[in-house]
């Protein structure tokens, strides 16, 4: 039997097997139609495993065995997004607890960073609230999550991500453990400056002071001297310790803003070495609420210990049409070599393929939780 003859038998069997495709999906229809006239979940984990355990028993050897739970796996998943779909055609979605409002905050909202005056966090606030904002600043990230989570102040603004260092994995552990929401997102042009007391000489400095990552988005220019190098909670802190300690063997790497408030003199500007070095900002409240505009939704889940477990979680995006921008995973503390992961993807909570998509993955992850729209 030659080529040809071969794949003209591979057709005709790929023509079965898409007919039979069919008036399976239009069997799971009717399921799906029986499941919402009773009340049933779409997805069944037992059945779907005992479903796999006896196709795998069909087949003649292991390399077939693993091929057939691959192909059932993924008919069984597009089984649910048919039956997920149909319930959101019938109403049956549900709401989600979030509530759509045409504007974040009033006048009077309280709003609070971390650092000390100066800090980009700041900077960041005034940029996306204006300058007229009642606000108040904190030392930690986490004691800016309490303020907003025990209402002493409305909304917190955080950085979660830096385009050269990358994320502050503190703020994605304290969004899993905290209940409070993203409304909002501001980006800021960072240039960091190395400053000092005035008159103090570059070969005068011993020790530089500032945050870890600004240190790190500061390496190339750093490492051309021998200072050392003290982490500080915020650049803002490092900048005001300098300019306490009336040290002229002390510089810190900060804001311009920052130097100029502490009565420091800039020795050198941009000394980080990405000229396009930015970072995001988060807005974060305690209320669930976003913007009826909004063009984002951030989530994060847990997935079972097993092969393919993130794959069938991520086809909940593909087959709503829905574009993920960001993933990024989180050990889970207590629980060796487990992970939450955080995915932020482009929506609106109103929108019916995103419900869709939500309800899949509160049905099949493990504690799914929405972080946010903004």
């Amino acid at each position: 039997m030659d080529l040809l003859e071969l794949r003209g038998k591979i057709d005709e069997i790929d023509e079965q097997i898409v007919a039979l495709y069919e008036r399976r999906m239009d069997i799971s229809r009717q399921v799906a139609e029986y499941k919402i006239g009773t009340g049933k979940k779409v997805f069944d984990k037992a059945r779907e495993e005992e479903k796999l355990r006896k196709v795998k028993a069909l087949t003649h050897n292991e390399f077939n065995s693993h091929g057939i739970e691959e192909l059932f796996e993924q008919i069984m998943s597009m089984s649910r997004k048919l039956q997920y779909g149909l319930l959101t055609e019938h109403g049956s979605i549900g709401r989600l607890p979030f509530i759509g409002v045409d504007h974040l905050y009033e006048e009077k909202a309280r709003v609070v960073f971390q650092g000390a005056e100066g800090a980009y966090s700041q900077a960041a606030m005034i940029q996306y609230f204006g300058d007229k904002i009642n606000s108040f600043h904190v030392d930690t990230f986490r004691d800016a999550m309490i303020a907003i989570d025990e209402g002493s102040a409305d909304f917190a603004v955080l950085p979660i991500e830096n385009s050269t260092a990358g994320i502050v994995s503190e703020i994605y552990d304290l969004l899993a453990e905290f209940e409070n929401y993203i409304v909002g997102e501001q980006i800021i042009k960072i240039e960091h400056c190395l400053m000092a007391l005035p008159g103090t000489r570059t070969e005068d400095i011993e020790t530089v002071y500032s945050h870890p990552q600004s240190l790190m988005q500061s390496a190339r220019f750093l490492n051309e001297y021998g200072w050392q190098q003290i982490s500080m909670q915020n650049n803002a802190f490092a900048a005001r310790k300098v300019a306490d300690s009336g040290d002229k063997h002390k510089a810190a790497i900060a804001s311009e803003y920052a130097a100029g408030l502490y009565g420091l003199e800039v020795l050198v500007k941009g000394v980080n070495q990405s000229s396009t070095n930015s970072t995001r900002f988060i807005i974060v409240t305690n209320q669930k609420i976003f913007l009826k505009d909004a063009k984002k939704v951030s989530i994060c889940f847990e997935v079972p210990h097993e092969s393919g477990s993130l794959y069938h979680m991520l086809s909940h995006f593909i087959y709503n049409n829905l574009n993920m921008n960001r993933i990024e995973s989180r050990p889970i503390e207590g629980r060796n070599w487990e992970y939450r992961f955080f995915i932020d993807f482009d929506g609106n909570l109103s929108d019916s393929s995103v419900k869709n998509a939500l309800r899949g993955l509160r049905e099949e992850a493990r504690n799914m939780r929405i972080l946010g729209n903004y």
